[in-house]
């Protein structure tokens, strides 16, 4: 009984194989390993959300919601990279600056993490992002240099 349940249970893992070996990272931007498909960018119009235009939000409001997005992002990597940045600067912010990181946060999760990590053979940097100086400052604070393990910053931290 047990090794007809490994059968069957190999055998839908199987029927899977194809869709898990493609092994992509959806950006925005058309990365090389693409194939050459055209349904890359379709697919980006459907996944990215318009961002919700905010009117009269306090600072203390906007750094709340600038907190938890940064936290609970969806992929590990980005929410580790984020919520820690976020800890270390948001509170020394300037009204701006909490905007422009608003705007970046409205990016794709893959987009941050390969922009912040300078790769940009997977994901391109756009022109409006290239001389961010808050996107500069993310990639300073990526390299680690203290070389602290990355957890969770506890809510205090902010």
């Amino acid at each position: 009984m047990l090794a007809r349940t490994a059968l069957t249970r190999n055998t839908r893992l199987l029927r899977f194989a194809p869709i898990f070996r493609q092994n992509r990272h959806y950006s925005s931007r058309s990365s090389s390993n693409d194939g050459g498909e055209g349904h890359d960018a379709e697919l980006i119009k459907r996944i990215k959300i318009p961002p919700i235009k905010r009117t009269g939000e306090t600072l203390d409001k906007m750094r709340s919601r600038l907190i938890y997005q940064s936290r609970k992002r969806g992929i590990l990597e980005t929410d580790l990279l984020l919520s820690s940045f976020a800890a270390k600067n948001l509170k020394n912010m300037s009204k701006e600056q909490l905007e422009e990181y608003d705007e970046l946060l409205n990016e794709l999760d893959w987009d941050i993490y390969y922009w912040a990590t300078r790769n940009y053979k997977i994901s391109p940097i756009p022109d409006k992002w290239r001389n961010s100086k808050l996107l500069k400052d993310l990639q300073n604070f990526s390299e680690n240099k203290e070389k602290k393990i990355l957890r969770m910053p506890e809510l205090d931290k902010y």
